[in-house]
C-alpha cells in the first residue's frame, strides 16, 4: 500500500509466512519497485547477491557477530517462503537496489552490552575455552517485539496483563478477537492460504493501525526504546532513499511497524533519536540454517509452528491433501506402523468435511491432524508426533555458497568434510569408525579435534572405544550454532589440526590439577595432535614432580594408562607417556599404605574408587611390569592397621582376584576372619564386607569357606548388633545383581540344613567312644510330651 508519500509503498509481513510472501511477490511483480528496502541488519548489504548464487539453498541465516567476541551474535533467519527472502530475489534478478533498514545490529549488541547487569559481565565475557553455549540472540530478520513478561506478571491485575499481551502478541490479540483458538490458527486462515492477497497488505496496515492505537505503552523501558530506535532508523533509511530520486520504493517490514513508517515525524525528530549511539565493530556471513530452529518451539521469536507445513504450502499452492496424505502414509510405513490407502482416503474426506462443518474454504494444518489423529491414530497422538516432527516442523538443513566469506577455520573444516565425505545432517546419525582404515581414522581426529576446540559434532557412544579397540560408534548432528563456535576457535588457528593444538597448549598452562592435565593428554592422543602432546606431557611431568598429593597422582594414572593402548591402533607414539606413567606409578605404590590411613567413610569412599581405577589401569599396561609392585601395595592396606574397613575389604578382594599370594584364599580367610571377629565393631566388619564384596558376589557363591566365614559371623552377632548393622549390610548386598542375591539367597537355606547336619555328624565322630543311653534319653519324653501337648 502507498504512503503518504505517493514513492513508498508499504508491505506489511509476518515473517517466515507463505501466503505472505506469495502475496508481495505478486505485488512487486505489479508495481516494479525501482528499490526495495527490507527490515534486516544494514551490516549484511554486501552479503545480499549471495541470495541467487548457485549453492544458496535456504534455509540459511545471517549471523552478524561482534568481531573481539563472537558470542555476542544475531542470526537473522530465511525460508524460502520468507517474505523477506522473496523480496531479495526480485530484487536482484530485477537488477533492482535492495538495502536492508533496521536498527544497525553494531547499535544493538552495544545497547545489549550496556544494558545487561554488572553481575552478568563476567559471564558475558565468556572465552573459547569454556563448554560453547546456545547462541546468545536469535532474531528474524525485523522481528517483531518479542512476548513481554509482563503476560505472566502475578502482580498485576489480570485485565492489565491482557492489554498487554496486544503489544507483545497482537496477532495471537487478533486471533482472539476474531474467535480463533490463537494468532497462528487465524494467520493461517486468511492469510497463509490465500492465492490472491493483492489488497493484503492494505488490510493488514489497517489491522495493525487499530492494534497500535489499542496497545498500552510497554513497561519496559528499554523494550520500548529499542522498538523506537529501530522505527526512526527504518524511516532514516527511506527518506535517503527518496533523495537519491528513487520513484517507486518497495518497503517490506514486519506488520507491526508499518503505522510508524506510514506517517512519519520530522527527520529532526528521528536523527535526534539516533544520536550519540553507542557502536561495536561487527563482522557478517551467511550460515546453513535448519527448520527445527526456524521453529517457535526452538525459542526463537518470530518462529512459526509448522515450517515443513509451510513449505508444502509454497510449492503446492492448491494445498494437495492426496499428496499430503501420501507423505503421511510414507513416514508411518517407513517407521513400521499400519497406514493403508483406504487410511490415507478417509483422512482426505474427514479433513474436507471438518472444514465445511467449520466454513472454511479449505482443510488447515489443524483439520489435517485431526484427521490423522482419528483415522490413522485410533484417537492417540503417538503416531502423529512423528509426522509433527518429519512433515509439520521438518529437518531441512540450508546451505551457503562457497564464495560466502568465512574464517580459515571454517574453510578448512569445510574442506575436511569433503574429502572425509562425512555428511552434514541436522539430524541424529550413528557413525561407526573402523580405525584400522585411514579414511576412519583420519574422521575419528577430526572429531576428537572439534570436541576439544568445543564444537561437539559427535560424541563417542561405546565404551569399548577409549580402551584400544578397532571401533568407535559416534552420535554425529551438526547444529547452526557450532558456526559461532567455529568462529570463536578461529584465533587459535587457521586449520582445524593448528587450532586444537594451539588451545590444548593453552589448556595446559592453565591447567591446575594432574587429573585435567591427564585428560588434555587423553584427548590430545585421540586427536592425534602430536606437537601438542610434547608440550602437555611436560607440562604433565613437571607438576607430577613436584606433587605430593597421592590422590591426585592415582586419578591422573588412569587415562594415562587408557592412552598408553592407542598406539598401535591409533599409530600415535605413546612412548612419553609410559615414561612419565612410570614415576607416577612408582610412586603411588610406596605412598598408598600411608595414604590409606585414618579415613572417614566419605573418604574412603572415593580412595576405594581410585585405588579400583588403578588396578583396572596397571592390569591394562603392556609388560605387568608395575603389577607386582601394585600388589605389594595392596598387601600392605589389606593387613595394615587403622585403615578404614571398606579400604581393607576392597584390598583383600582384588588380591583374591588376582591369586597372587601362594594360598589366595587362606589369605583372604584369615584376613576375613579378622575383620569379622568378636573383638571387631560390627560397623567396621560391615565397612570391610561392603568393600570385599565390591559389587560382586560370585566369590561367595563359588568359596565354601569364605561363605562359611560369612555365615558364622552373622550368627555370632547379637541382636543390637544386628540391627545396628543391617542398613550396611544391606547397602552392601544391594550392590548385587539380582541373580546374585537369589542364589546366595538360596545358598543360605542350603547351609543353615548342612550346618546343622554337619554338626551333628561332628559330634558323633567326636563322641563315637561313647555308647547310646536309651535310660537316659528316655528321661527326656516326659518333658517332650508336656511340650507338644501329648497325653502322659
Amino acid at each position: 500500500m502507498a504512503s503518504p508519500a505517493s514513492n513508498v509503498h508499504l508491505f506489511g509481513i509476518r515473517h517466515h509466512g507463505p501466503g505472505c510472501a506469495r502475496s508481495l511477490a505478486a505485488a512487486l511483480s505489479e508495481l516494479a519497485p525501482d528499490c526495495v528496502l527490507i527490515e534486516g541488519p544494514p551490516e549484511a548489504d554486501t552479503l545480499l547477491p549471495l541470495v541467487v548464487e548457485e549453492g544458496m539453498t535456504p534455509p540459511v541465516a545471517l549471523l552478524i557477530y561482534a568481531a573481539e567476541n563472537a558470542r555476542r551474535s544475531a542470526f537473522y533467519p530465511f525460508a524460502t517462503f520468507s517474505p523477506e527472502w522473496q523480496a531479495i530475489r526480485h530484487a536482484l534478478q530485477h537488477q533492482v537496489p535492495v538495502r536492508f533498514m533496521d536498527l544497525p545490529v553494531a547499535h544493538s549488541l552495544a545497547l545489549e552490552h550496556q544494558e545487561e547487569p554488572e553481575t552478568a559481565a563476567p559471564e558475558a565475557e565468556t572465552t573459547a575455552a569454556e563448554e560453547p553455549t546456545p547462541v546468545a540472540q536469535e532474531q528474524a530478520a525485523g522481528e517483531e517485539t518479542e512476548p513481554a513478561d509482563l503476560e505472566t506478571d502475578d502482580s498485576s491485575p489480570a485485565e492489565e496483563r491482557a492489554d498487554d499481551t496486544v503489544r507483545g502478541d497482537p496477532l495471537g490479540w487478533l486471533g482472539r478477537a476474531a474467535g480463533f483458538g490463537d494468532g497462528e490458527e487465524w494467520w493461517e486462515h486468511l492469510v497463509e492460504q490465500r492465492h490472491d492477497g493483492q489488497d493484503l497488505f492494505a488490510a493488514i496496515e489497517e489491522a495493525m493501525t487499530a492494534v497500535r492505537a489499542e496497545a498500552p505503552a510497554s513497561k519496559d523501558d528499554a523494550e520500548l526504546r529499542r522498538e523506537a530506535l529501530r522505527e526512526a532508523h527504518m524511516r532514516k533509511t527511506i527518506r535517503a532513499a527518496q533523495k537519491e530520486g528513487f520513484q517507486r520504493i518497495a518497503v517490506v517490514c514486519g506488520a507491526w511497524h508499518v503505522p510508524a513508517l506510514a506517517k512519519m515525524p520530522s527527520a529532526a525528530f528521528d536523527n535526534e533519536l539516533l544520536k550519540g549511539l553507542p557502536k561495536t565493530k561487527v563482522e557478517a556471513t551467511w550460515v546453513p540454517w535448519t527448520y527445527s530452529r526456524l521453529a517457535a518451539e526452538s525459542g526463537y521469536g518470530a518462529g512459526v509452528d509448522s515450517p515443513a507445513w509451510y513449505e508444502h504450502l509454497w510449492l503446492r499452492q492448491d494445498a494437495s491433501l492426496p499428496r499430503w496424505f501420501a507423505r503421511v502414509g510414507a513416514v508411518l510405513r517407513e517407521a513400521d506402523l499400519d497406514c493403508s490407502s483406504a487410511h490415507l482416503i478417509e483422512c482426505v474426506r474427514l479433513s474436507e468435511t471438518l472444514a465445511a462443518m467449520r466454513q472454511k474454504p479449505a482443510p488447515g494444518l489443524a483439520e489435517l491432524m485431526e484427521a490423522a489423529r482419528a483415522i490413522v491414530g485410533m484417537g492417540d497422538d503417538t503416531a502423529l508426533r512423528l509426522v509433527r516432527q518429519k512433515l509439520i516442523i521438518g529437518e531441512r538443513l540450508g546451505s551457503v555458497p562457497e564464495s560466502a566469506p568465512t574464517v580459515p577455520l571454517q574453510r578448512d573444516l569445510l574442506k575436511l568434510q569433503k574429502s572425509l565425505r562425512l555428511k552434514v545432517s541436522p539430524t541424529q546419525e550413528t557413525l561407526d569408525l573402523d580405525l584400522r582404515k585411514e579414511n576412519d581414522l583420519l574422521r575419528s581426529h577430526l572429531l576428537h579435534r572439534l570436541r576439544l576446540l568445543r564444537v561437539p559434532w559427535g560424541e563417542v557412544t561405546d565404551a569399548r572405544s577409549g580402551k584400544g579397540t578397532f571401533h568407535e560408534l559416534w552420535r554425529i548432528q551438526w547444529k547452526p550454532e557450532f558456526a559461532v563456535a567455529l568462529i570463536e576457535a578461529s584465533p587459535w588457528g587457521g586449520t582445524v589440526e593448528d587450532a586444537a593444538a594451539a588451545f590444548a597448549r593453552d589448556q595446559a598452562a592453565k591447567a591446575t590439577d594432574l587429573p585435567t592435565l591427564t585428560t588434555l593428554v587423553k584427548e590430545a592422543l585421540l586427536a592425534n595432535l602430536s606437537a601438542a602432546l610434547t608440550a602437555i606431557v611436560h607440562e604433565l611431568e613437571n607438576r607430577a614432580a613436584v606433587t605430593g598429593d597421592i590422590s591426585q597422582l592415582m586419578g591422573a594414572v588412569p587415562p594415562l594408562a587408557q592412552v598408553s593402548r592407542y598406539g598401535d591402533v591409533r599409530k600415535t607414539d605413546s612412548a612419553q607417556v609410559l615414561h612419565v606413567l612410570d614415576g607416577m606409578l612408582t610412586r603411588i605404590c610406596i605412598g598408598v599404605p600411608n595414604a590409606c590411613a585414618s579415613l572417614d567413610d566419605e573418604a574412603a569412599g572415593v580412595m576405594s574408587r581410585q585405588i579400583t581405577a588403578v588396578h583396572q589401569a596397571v592390569k591394562l599396561l603392556e609388560g605387568g611390569s608395575h603389577l607386582p609392585s601394585w600388589l605389594r601395595a595392596l598387601t600392605l592396606v589389606a593387613d595394615g592397621h587403622g585403615i578404614h574397613g571398606q579400604v581393607a575389604g576392597l584390598c583383600a578382594r582384588l588380591l583374591l582376584d588376582e591369586k597372587s599370594e601362594d594360598d589366595a584364599v587362606a589369605a583372604v580367610s584369615a584376613r576375613m576372619s579378622r575383620a569379622l571377629s568378636r573383638g571387631t565393631p560390627p560397623e567396621s566388619g560391615a565397612a570391610w564386607l561392603e568393600g570385599f564384596l565390591n559389587q560382586s558376589g560370585m566369590v561367595l557363591l563359588h568359596d565354601d569357606v569364605l561363605f562359611r566365614l560369612l555365615d558364622d559371623w552373622v550368627r555370632s552377632l547379637t541382636a543390637d548388633h544386628f540391627t545396628a548393622i543391617l542398613p550396611l549390610v544391606r547397602r552392601a548386598f544391594a550392590l548385587l545383581a539380582s541373580a546374585e542375591r537369589r542364589q546366595l539367597g538360596e545358598r543360605a537355606r542350603q547351609h543353615g540344613g548342612a550346618a546343622a547336619g554337619s554338626a551333628g555328624s561332628v559330634d558323633a565322630g567326636d563322641g563315637a567312644d561313647l555308647a547310646w543311653d536309651p535310660e537316659r534319653a528316655r528321661l527326656m519324653v516326659p518333658v517332650l510330651r508336656q511340650i507338644f501337648g501329648l497325653p502322659s
